[in-house]
């Protein structure tokens, strides 16, 4: 089926394992003609960059909420939730139709799909994807090895560093040394240079990293960026000789 419809203006996304796996969606979701406009009308107002950023979230995430064999209400709930806010009430409904969707006929390998999204979006762009995944993946208010393994391998084939991994990980699930993990330093590292991966991670997670996504997917951006501070914070509290 033929998808000129809607592929035109979003680029890459149309291509490759991914343009499979969206053709075969949105070709068995919107059959009639009004069904079809009523989709691309969500993306008349939306930059390309966003747009490639959304869908590499949404197929991503749908990797993440199969990873244990089970679909959690919670995590679909947490998904849904997060699309509106992102999205508004309107696109993230068919968004989510199409969420679905792929959650329950998909058979695309995630190493190609994650190697297609590492190539044609920024690293600012990756770090926020990762972030929003180890949401999806305490959702449910337990830690699930599968679905941490499958974050971890999305990473891997996006050439995020393990490093980076561990430090949106530790945003999430408490350790002895989260704020240092945060940081990505060790616990006896120094002043001099906790300051300096202070100042490098202010830097990497800087919400003007993602000037290319809309207003409302920099804010959410932000969230990591209130992270290291209150990480920084809490260490120079209890070292207590820690000076900004």
């Amino acid at each position: 089926m033929k998808l000129k419809w809607i592929t035109g203006g979003l680029g890459w996304v149309f291509a490759g394992p991914m343009g499979a796996m969206l053709g075969y969606a949105l070709g068995s979701l919107f059959e009639k003609a009004d069904e079809k406009e009523k989709f691309k009308n969500h993306f008349k107002n939306v930059s390309k960059s966003a747009a490639q950023f959304e869908i590499s979230l949404l197929i991503l995430s749908a990797y993440v909420i199969k990873a244990d064999g089970k679909i959690d209400n919670r995590e679909l709930i947490y998904v849904r939730d997060k699309f509106s806010t992102m999205f508004g009430s309107s696109r993230s409904k068919e968004y989510f139709k199409l969420f679905k969707h792929i959650i329950n006929n998909n058979s695309i390998s995630l190493r190609q799909i994650c190697i297609q999204i590492g190539k044609n979006i920024s690293h600012a762009q990756r770090l926020q994807l990762i972030h929003f995944l180890y949401g999806i993946s305490l959702a449910d208010q337990h830690i699930d090895k599968s679905e941490i393994n499958v974050i971890e391998k999305i990473g891997f084939y996006m050439n995020i560093s393990t490093k980076d991994l561990n430090s949106i990980k530790a945003m999430f699930y408490k350790d002895p040394d989260q704020a240092y993990k945060i940081l990505e330093i060790s616990s006896s590292a120094s002043n001099s240079e906790i300051k300096k991966a202070y100042r490098k991670m202010v830097m990497k997670y800087h919400p003007d990293k993602l000037n290319d996504l809309n207003e409302i997917q920099k804010k959410m951006g932000e969230e990591k960026f209130i992270k290291v501070k209150e990480a920084y914070e809490t260490i120079r509290k209890n070292r207590g000789n820690l000076k900004y």
